[in-house]
């Protein structure tokens, strides 16, 4: 069986990624004015190279954050129309299945299919376009909390086969 533990991470951590760019914006603003004051207790803090540094640091995290949002807008785009709709409404919104499968007009099981195949769609989007399994796990790798939502969807699969045994 396919998992689609990333496809499902990225679309739950989408929502969130805006937020978290804009606090790194100013995490960079907040560094580089208090490089200015330089006291005593502080000097190795705020020197010139360890606040260029961690300035550096921040700016490739919002990179990188920054392209995992391009990378779902473009997987997005790349399924069919009506199946991205449920990803969205899944994932992005967090509606519940009863009230997905009435707004499509779909009986639960026909829902949760199609939920399915729109996440297996995802996933090869996302490969197609350089973003295995594999290589997102390694770039975002320093992204704890990503990487937090990313096991609780595994832990939960595993859950779902321990189950089934």
């Amino acid at each position: 069986m396919k998992t689609n533990e990333w496809a499902k991470t990225l679309l739950y951590v989408y929502k969130y990624l805006d937020r978290v760019t804009e606090g790194i914006d100013k995490l960079i603003m907040q560094k580089a004015l208090n490089s200015f004051y330089v006291r005593g207790d502080r000097k190795a803090e705020n020197a010139v190279m360890a606040v260029a540094d961690k300035i550096i640091d921040l700016s490739a995290r919002k990179n990188r954050l920054i392209n995992i949002k391009v990378l779902a807008d473009k997987s997005l785009c790349s399924i069919e129309k009506n199946l991205a709709q449920i990803l969205i409404e899944r994932y992005m919104d967090n509606d519940d299945a009863e009230m997905i499968s009435c707004r499509h007009n779909l009986n639960v099981r026909t829902y949760f299919r199609r939920l399915y195949k729109a996440e297996v769609d995802f996933s090869r989007a996302m490969t197609r376009l350089g973003f295995s399994n594999e290589r997102l796990l390694k770039y975002l790798e320093h992204e704890k909390w990503i990487l937090e939502v990313y096991g609780k969807f595994k832990n939960e699969r595993e859950d779902i086969c321990e189950n089934q045994i």
